[in-house]
């Protein structure tokens, strides 16, 4: 075993903890956190302690494949590789047009410095429409918050007085550092409170003050009757909205009109409840909240988005210690922006530059001359994690090229024409744009631990590689700055504006143009952070006070810590203040006005509370995050040591109503297809609601070599129909479902 710890980070969600490594030749052979991260501090959760798991998976690719006549697959090298798929990319954008090369992903939980370099390819090529994970969750809230403020906010739930949790289980599903230090914090603090709205009794509700366990679906009665007993019982902070906030009186005027009672008894939570805990908002020095996948991904997901943003503004928590954030960033991952475009085929929204998932397949499957033709997916599989997995397969069968880049031969990689083999995220320099933080904002630059495997690239070099195959810039005119390069950082940032001042190749092609001239002269192998420099600059331009602030004059000393910082850095302090500076409307006010969402809280009174039928009588929640589940590049499950099948939770009401036994079958049927599964059965789960958790369905050899698929695939159960009307996220955690017991028989043989 090699006897230094080396720092990286954990892949497996948002966070991104820092850990440290010790190597036992390939194998991570043992995992600690890193106390020397800015942002975690030493912490991390069960999860990261398995990322071998990862990192030796008997599904890793090692050789580039193409797809025969017959179905099957093929090795082929990588200049074959390179030049046929160029060539290939290149002809359907001169006969079609670029746009219709649709990309798909930009990295996983921490894998986002290759999607950095694929906007190069794409924009020499024509190509701008574009998807990943966030358009199935966050787009609704972007909009909202583009509408709102300009950008993104963040709780600041360390230092919150109370602490507001809608759809959102943190203890289980982390996302802000230090999850289940911060909640133990605050649970065990008789000054604070922590409110819960959630139908399941989740290890965060449990630790709750207020738990509001709302019906499935009835969230938007219940943050409109918490957000109506702020105005109603005269409890908004009026300076900060006279000062700080335009159009409150048609949100007062909306919010007055709101039946609470009614809208209590529709949710199913006691009217008392709501009120002690709208008035605990309100009292409090500090309040901030967090939403998540439970409401995103359920109905009325924007007008929920809107509701508990309401929260903390009608009470005045914003800009101040342990409120609501606005926050820097380092590469930005949306533009917030309030103008919603279209798809060319169904006219489906385009929120943020991201078209809805559950639009893709049919922007493929039609005979329309505007449809995709081709698709290039990056460290993404959406063949299993977008809605109604059937339909996805039949449009990726369907286009004239596709192009997988992954570790592994995924489902999605199984439809495409060719599969290029990458590097996985521990042999490669890496990060994450998951920088969310304020005051203190951080990134880390991971530096590789290991060579990649034989056979595999970095995707900044399969991207370089590419861009290069195209012969769109000549590499005598890249010389100049390769030359400027080896003069140091100052010298070349005088020859790169000049440069692509001059040529508007250049400006297209930006992170190829640095790969390819700063990238061989970075150290250690880094050659794949080249693309950071370009944006430490725009950061210290940005926010140059807060850049100052952690200690760095301009980016190019900021560039230089990032590179040099095994553990990662602080890259911007901000002091509440700024906050406003943030907002981007011209009078840095919060603009609350916003007529689609008074249109739905005035329709909340006569709209269905839920989608169930009698032929489909109960809210399967498809995706649910558990102890033991992680994102999709977990594909071995022998890493788990409960749950092992993905058991479907019911309530005690349903399995006795429905006949089911606890490690018994169950057969689960909605509009879209039919799965069987073991029964959970579970007091946490109330009547009508059964969940399944997330990354299972998916196949593996095991040591034996069989093929095995542990657990329900949760997108073989949903469908492209189910989704929001104005950002078009899928309704994963509202399917309507049928659930029999399954008969077991015994031989008698």
């Amino acid at each position: 075993m090699d006897g230094d710890w080396q720092s990286t980070a954990c892949i497996l969600c948002e966070c991104n903890c820092g850990i440290v490594v010790q190597l036992d030749g390939r194998s991570l052979a043992k995992i600690r956190g890193d106390k020397e991260h800015p942002a975690s501090q030493g912490y991390t959760c069960n999860k990261a302690l398995r990322l071998d798991h990862y990192q030796n998976n008997g599904n890793r690719l090692t050789s580039p494949m193409r797809r025969r006549p017959d179905g099957g697959y093929e090795e082929i090298d990588w200049e074959t590789a390179i030049s046929e798929i160029a060539a290939g990319f290149k002809r359907i954008a001169d006969t079609h047009g670029g746009d219709k090369i649709f990309y798909y992903g930009g990295g996983g939980q921490g894998n986002h410095l290759g999607g950095a370099y694929s906007g190069a390819f794409l924009k020499v090529l024509g190509s701008h429409y574009r998807s990943n994970a966030l358009a199935q969750e966050k787009t609704g809230e972007a909009w909202v918050d583009a509408h709102l403020y300009g950008g993104h906010t963040r709780g600041e739930f360390e230092h919150a007085e109370v602490a507001v949790f809608v759809g959102k289980n943190p203890w289980m599903s982390q996302s802000f550092p230090r999850a289940r230090t911060v909640l133990n914090d605050i649970a065990k603090d008789p000054g604070r409170s922590m409110i819960v709205i959630d139908p399941v009794i989740t290890d965060t509700a449990k630790m709750a003050d207020f738990h509001l366990r709302v019906r499935p679906g009835t969230d938007a009665w219940c943050l409109a009757a918490l957000a109506a007993v702020l105005v109603q019982e005269d409890l908004c902070n009026e300076a900060f909205l006279a000062e700080h906030v335009t159009g409150v009186e048609p949100v007062r005027d909306a919010l007055r009109d709101v039946p609470v009672g009614e809208y209590a008894q529709r949710c199913g939570v006691d009217e008392e409840l709501i009120r002690t805990a709208a008035r605990r908002i309100a009292a409090a020095e500090s309040a901030a909240v967090f939403e998540d996948l439970g409401v995103q991904q359920a109905p009325n997901s924007t007008l929920c988005s809107y509701l508990n943003k309401l929260l903390w503004i009608l009470t005045g928590n914003f800009a101040k210690r342990g409120g609501q954030h606005l926050h820097s960033s380092f590469g930005p991952l949306f533009r917030h922006v309030t103008t919603v475009g279209r798809t060319p085929v169904t006219g489906a929204p385009v929120v943020g530059g991201l078209i809805p998932s559950n639009a893709v397949p049919e922007e493929i499957l039609t005979d329309h001359p505007d449809r995709f033709r081709a698709m290039i997916v990056e460290s993404s599989n959406p063949a299993h994690s977008l809605a109604d997995s059937a339909a996805c397969r039949a449009a990726f069968e369907s286009l004239e090229l596709m192009v997988v880049i992954d570790v592994a031969m995924t489902e999605t990689a199984r439809l495409a024409t060719y599969v290029l083999p990458a590097a996985s995220q521990y042999e490669k320099p890496e990060s994450t744009f998951f920088n969310l933080e304020f005051p203190h904002n951080t990134f880390h630059l991971r530096h590789p631990l290991l060579e990649p495997l034989e056979g595999t690239l970095p995707e900044p070099e399969i991207w370089a590689r590419l861009t290069r195959a195209l012969g769109v810039i000549d590499d005598a005119e890249l010389r100049p700055l390769r030359e400027a390069a080896e003069q140091g950082l100052a010298a070349y940032a005088q020859a790169f504006l000049t440069a692509v001042g001059t040529n508007p190749m250049f400006t297209k092609a930006l992170p190829f143009v640095l790969y390819e001239t700063l990238g061989p002269t970075l150290p250690d192998g880094l050659a794949g952070a080249a693309a950071l420099w370009g944006l430490a600059q725009k950061a210290a331009m940005t926010y140059p006070e807060a850049v100052r602030r952690a200690g760095y004059n301009d980016g190019n000393a900021l560039f230089e810590a990032i590179l040099a910082s095994r553990s990662g850095l602080t890259f911007t302090v901000h002091e509440y203040e700024d906050d406003w500076q943030l907002v981007t409307h011209a009078d840095h006010k919060i603009a609350l006005y916003m007529q689609e969402m008074l249109d739905d809280i005035g329709g909340l009174s006569d709209a269905p509370a839920g989608l169930t039928t009698p032929e489909f009588p109960i809210v399967l929640s498809a995706g649910e995050r558990r102890a033991y589940t992680a994102n999709d590049i977990f594909r071995d499950p022998s890493w788990r040591k409960r749950d092992a099948d993905g058991a479907l939770r019911v309530s005690v009401e349903d399995a006795e109503a429905l006949g089911l036994s606890d490690g018994g079958r169950a057969r689960i049927t909605t509009a879209a297809g039919s799965a069987e599964a073991s029964v959970e059965i579970s007091e946490t789960m109330l009547p009508g609601h059964a969940s399944l958790p997330n990354g299972f369905g998916l196949d593996y050899v095991d040591t034996d070599g069989h093929a095995k698929v542990p657990g329900v695939a949760p997108n073989s159960l949903t469908s492209t129909q189910w989704r929001d009307a104005y950002a078009g996220t899928p309704w994963h955690k509202h399917v309507p479902a049928r659930i029999e017991p399954v008969a077991v028989v015994v031989s008698t043989a």
